[in-house]
């Protein structure tokens, strides 16, 4: 009678090692797969700072140029010549501004789109932990 309870209680502690083996195993596997979604967040993280600075630059950059416009402003009163070489100035500066402005819509652009990726990598995240 006692070897048989034994015998069962050696099965019930080997099934139950097996559940908590794979038990273990799961939460393994979701460690790995959020570890790797970090990595991923962690990217795009990286990737907005990157816009960030480009955004940044951009906006020396306008502040520079409207620098540079109100200078010329003033120069345009002392002659007709240097009215001439301001309103260049004056065009090139609304080019930049035009290739800045297009810049910071597609960082703006870039940005939404990884906002949306993390959104969707922690949903997954989320689901999977959930799971687990």
């Amino acid at each position: 009678m006692v070897a048989a309870e034994v015998k069962t209680l050696a099965n019930q502690t080997s099934q139950a090692t097996e559940s908590i083996h794979k038990q273990i195993s799961d939460v393994q596997g979701a460690a790995q797969r959020a570890a790797a979604t970090i990595l991923g967040i962690r990217g795009t993280i990286q990737r907005v700072n990157e816009s960030s600075t480009t955004i940044a630059a951009a906006v020396e950059e306008q502040n520079a140029t409207t620098r540079e416009i109100s200078g010329n402003v003033q120069q345009a009163a002392t002659g007709a010549r240097e009215v001439t070489v301001n309103i260049a100035g004056v065009s090139q500066a609304a080019r930049i501004t035009g290739q800045v402005s297009t810049e910071v819509t597609g960082a703006a652009s870039e940005l939404s789109h990884q906002a949306q990726l993390m959104r969707q990598r922690l949903e997954r995240f989320l689901a999977e932990i959930r799971q687990a």
